[in-house]
């Protein structure tokens, strides 16, 4: 099995930006002061952007990230991550399929790959993933593609029992429930709203942090 980066960092308290939910904020504000709160790893993403936009905010953010040492990754755009030498990227089911994008993006590269159901986990063990993000945990608004599946908290301790990987929950987590998905063994958790929609990001990465500690 593959090594997991050393600069990749767990737990794992993740970012995903979304710009609709950021309340006419600029992205690069949210993420500074979710950082300082304690985020240690930020995804852009964003499905409506053209590539030459997306590629001078991701220039952007990646300086800012860069000087703390945080890695950036690129949802699903591995020419965009090509581009400007991001960390690395993540994908989902429908996205480029993984041993593709390993081999674009080269064995250093941070690359983690969505699952969405149990059959999706096991075949991911074929894959030498940095991590798996399983979810959507629970009902969200940010991702409607869930093909009517929410892994709930005993779905990811059966993820964590039967998969070798890096787990990273996502969907529906919030200050409310953090802590039961902590207690399932899981190494991150990642964040959008909750997060991106909070009048205060920092006080809110704070207060996820603490739930692995």
């Amino acid at each position: 099995m593959k090594k997991v980066p050393d600069r990749l960092s767990y737990p794992l308290l993740y970012l995903v930006t979304d710009r609709d939910l950021s309340l006419g904020r600029p992205l690069l504000d949210v993420i500074t002061q979710a950082v300082e709160g304690g985020v240690n790893v930020v995804q852009i993403r964003d499905k409506n952007l053209g590539t030459r936009a997306f590629i001078e905010e991701a220039l952007t953010i990646q300086a800012f990230l860069k000087t703390k040492g945080i890695p950036l990754l690129i949802n699903d755009r591995v020419d965009v991550a090509l581009a400007i030498e991001a960390d690395g990227a993540h994908i989902g089911q429908g996205d480029m399929p993984y041993p593709l994008a390993r081999k674009l993006l080269g064995p250093q590269a941070i690359i983690g790959l969505s699952v969405d159901t149990y059959d999706e986990l096991l075949q991911a063990e074929d894959f030498d993933v940095d991590y798996l993000g399983i979810g959507p945990v629970f009902p969200t608004s940010t991702k409607t593609d869930h093909k009517g599946f929410f892994w709930g908290i005993e779905g990811l301790r059966w993820a964590r029992e039967h998969s070798r990987h890096r787990l990273i929950a996502i969907g529906g987590i919030n200050e409310t429930n953090a802590s039961d998905v902590a207690k399932t063994g899981v190494d991150g958790i990642a964040v959008v709203s909750a997060i991106v929609s909070a009048s205060n990001p920092k006080e809110v990465a704070i207060r996820l942090r603490r739930v692995f500690s």
